[in-house]
């Protein structure tokens, strides 16, 4: 059965209650949150699994492994409710005096199966950070190392989408899908993430909303799941219109 999980930023406790609610309200296709582990923030993304429990049934925790002391516990273990977990590597902070650690994310994911086996482990997938061999070769050592699926960076476009998919058929995987509105948008994921946009991408609300659809569909269709970041919209903006195209 296809999982639908929308990507939560979690600023503070308050805030993510209420983006929750209406991620619930709007939009009850979703039955997963996942949060990522931002340093500009001082809520941890393992803390907010017991806070975000009532509302939604599943919570995907992102630990970022250049955070994780090779000599400390591992986070999240301490929250009863962690059933799933996503490891990425993580970017080096703006602060340089933060201190990070030279660990891989087959490193952790490895800690994390050996000290926490009742665990899902998932890794990250990412189709445009460098050559694709060289990527799929980086999702073979995470399975090595104890992850049994992927969520991808956020795709564009249907030919990116069915090109991935047969790169990692037979895999477990969240797709994920963010709306790019306006050229700030388009040029942060350029930028930032080195996404190519095909060459007619429309950024406008209607043409995301369309291809969210579209791909939704697309992955349901091949017993996939997807995740949805809504980046830069109101939740419900996104959302709403996205549970009536797939209802």
């Amino acid at each position: 059965m296809t999982r639908i999980s929308v990507e939560l930023i979690p600023r503070d406790a308050d805030t993510l209650l209420r983006d929750a609610a209406e991620v619930r309200d709007c939009f009850p296709a979703a039955d997963t949150l996942n949060v990522p582990d931002l340093m500009r923030f001082p809520l941890r993304s393992w803390d907010t699994v017991p806070l975000l429990h009532p509302l939604m049934p599943r919570v995907v925790p992102h630990v970022r492994a250049i955070d994780i002391d090779p000599d400390g516990p591992l986070p999240g273990l301490d929250q009863d409710d962690l059933r799933e977990i996503l490891v990425v590597r993580g970017d080096p902070p703006a602060d340089i005096s933060r201190r990070t650690f030279p660990n891989s994310s087959e490193s952790v994911i490895r800690r994390y199966r050996r000290e926490a086996p009742h665990l899902a482990v998932y890794a990250a997938f990412d189709p445009y950070r460098r050559a694709p061999y060289r990527e799929l070769e980086a999702v073979a050592r995470k399975k090595d190392a104890g992850a049994m699926g992927f969520f991808t960076q956020p795709v564009f476009d249907r030919r990116t989408l069915d090109v991935c998919m047969g790169w990692l058929a037979g895999e477990t995987v969240f797709w994920g899908l963010s709306p790019v509105i306006g050229p700030k948008s388009r040029s942060y994921w350029e930028t930032t993430n080195h996404v190519v946009f095909p060459r007619d991408f429309a950024p406008t609300i209607e043409a995301n909303v369309a291809f969210a659809c579209d791909a939704i569909r697309t992955v349901r269709a091949q017993s996939g799941h997807v995740y949805l970041m809504p980046l830069r919209v109101k939740l419900s903006r996104y959302l709403a219109p996205i549970q009536d195209g797939i209802a």
